[in-house]
């Protein structure tokens, strides 16, 4: 399946709400399909019915059911067969499906409401070697023996077709091409055989940087936070692991800038499995659902390595197979408040 989350902005308040992205780019919403099939049971309380059976929100559901793809298909399986009786709308009119080519009223947003942590690790040798070689240096010893990496922040993060934050206090904005993981289970001291148990599916990461406050903050041994913390994007779906044969995928990555092709690499490109990641955060610390893991830019996968440059207005087009496109402007870059 691949989970979105999508915004009606028909509501007078307009809210996030969980979706699974169909074929036909068709958004069905699976509280709302249990809510219209207890309606239809003449049960009381459809809707609050559903909210207990499958909450509207993806962090909610990570954090409260055992097998939340198992929880997601169930509703799947429930949307065909509603779809085969003709009986996808509650009697006001309102759908459980929604179609993105026919209607602006909807649009999809990080498919992720919440974020429990965000690790970002750096895990591309290629990569690796290239910011290193850039400062004069050898990559440390210590680099190969362990899956290192960075907390963030996870207020920032948005999703496609969202504007770039570019801060007023940095001149060097960097885009990072990244393939992400969403934890679906939680767990603690995870062997690395059961590892892939605990990912609930894949999405696409841009980890935006500024890098000239990077570069200082790095200059002390301490950071990134400033250089990372305003924005980060996810997107456009999660692709759950069944859809990689509950495995771990090798994933041609590209990323362009106004059409132009900047970025290409594999995923399996990576030093560190994600299992391997799972199981180094995992010690004696639990990792739990709705966790962020971010395998770290991919190679040739920033501005940095190139020597390339973003700018204000570019259009950047994130493509991972089997997942889809994730794609995003520049915004202008802010006053001093």
């Amino acid at each position: 399946m691949k989970i979105c989350s999508y915004i009606s902005h028909a509501d007078l308040i307009p809210s996030q709400r969980l979706g699974i992205l169909l074929d036909d780019n068709r958004i069905l919403d699976p509280n709302l399909c249990h809510a219209l099939d207890y309606l239809r049971e003449g049960r009381y309380n459809p809707f609050n019915r559903a909210d207990d059976k499958l909450p509207p929100s993806l962090y909610s559901i990570l954090q409260l059911k055992d097998n939340p793809i198992d929880s997601l298909l169930e509703a799947y399986g429930l949307f065909l067969f509603l779809e085969k009786v003709g009986d996808l709308e509650f009697p006001n009119g309102t759908g459980i499906v929604h179609n993105l080519n026919e209607s602006e009223l909807f649009s999809l947003t990080k498919p992720l409401d919440k974020i429990s942590t965000y690790r970002d690790f750096y895990a591309h040798e290629k990569h690796v070697k290239k910011g290193f070689e850039k400062r004069k240096e050898v990559v440390p010893k210590a680099w190969y023996e362990i899956p290192a990496y960075y907390k963030g922040a996870t207020e920032g993060f948005i999703g496609p077709n969202e504007e770039i934050l570019w801060p007023h206090y940095t001149n060097i904005l960097d885009y990072e091409l990244e393939l992400a993981v969403v934890i679906g289970k939680g767990g603690f001291n995870i062997k690395e055989s059961n590892a892939l148990e605990h990912i609930f599916g894949f999405t696409i990461l841009n980890d935006v940087s500024a890098r000239d406050i990077q570069k200082k903050e790095m200059s002390v041994r301490l950071g990134p936070a400033k250089g990372k913390d305003f924005c980060s994007v996810i997107g456009p779906v999660i692709a759950t692991i069944d859809e990689f044969n509950n495995k771990e995928p090798n994933l041609l990555m590209t990323a362009s800038i106004n059409g132009n092709e900047w970025s290409r690499g594999q995923s399996g490109d990576s030093h560190y499995t994600f299992q391997e990641m799972i199981t180094h955060v995992s010690k004696d610390e639990w990792v739990i659902p709705a966790d962020l893991f971010g395998s770290g830019t991919v190679g040739t996968g920033c501005g940095l390595e190139l020597d390339r440059w973003i700018k204000e207005g570019d259009t950047i087009e994130m493509t991972v197979e089997g997942i889809g496109t994730l794609t995003n402007t520049i915004g202008q870059k802010n006053a001093l408040i």
